[in-house]
């Protein structure tokens, strides 16, 4: 069977949700998504987050490997294909290049905060990694001021 990799930067961060999730799935590594930032869009009261093409900006992520069963569960959870389309990456995890998949919003949905609760979920994630909350702060700061 060929191991498959799932690369998480919302609210897969968060471990025991994972674990809950996808008790199958095992944490590879840290890693980054070069080239890109991290955003939040969605409808008024449902937003998400995604990542989008951006030069020089990168997003911090964990890398997973997942059993077939694991995926399905995300695919439900991501909402996918309806909220969420499945793209595969080449990530760099301890020095080796890995093909990962991973979930982005299908375009078309306006950028808006999200609940708090899911923001905390991913304060959590980003806790539980070591990774700069700042990235956190940033996207959430870039969610609001292009709807003024």
């Amino acid at each position: 069977m060929m191991t498959k990799y799932y690369i998480a930067y919302g609210s897969n961060l968060h471990l025991e949700q994972m674990a809950k999730r996808c008790p199958t799935a095992k944490v590879v590594g840290k890693s980054e998504i070069k080239d890109h930032t991290l955003t939040f869009r969605g409808t008024d009261n449902r937003s998400f987050a995604t990542v989008e093409p951006c030069k020089g900006e990168s997003v911090p992520i964990l890398v997973w490997q997942i059993t077939p069963n694991d995926e399905k569960e995300l695919d439900i959870y991501e909402e996918y294909p309806d909220l969420y389309r499945k793209e595969v990456m080449e990530v760099i995890v301890d020095n080796q290049p890995v093909n990962a998949m991973v979930y982005i919003m299908n375009e078309g949905r306006p950028l808006n905060l999200p609940s708090k609760e899911y923001y905390l979920t991913i304060l959590e994630g980003y806790n539980s990694a070591g990774f700069d909350v700042e990235y956190l702060n940033i996207a959430m700061e870039n969610s609001v001021e292009k709807n003024k």
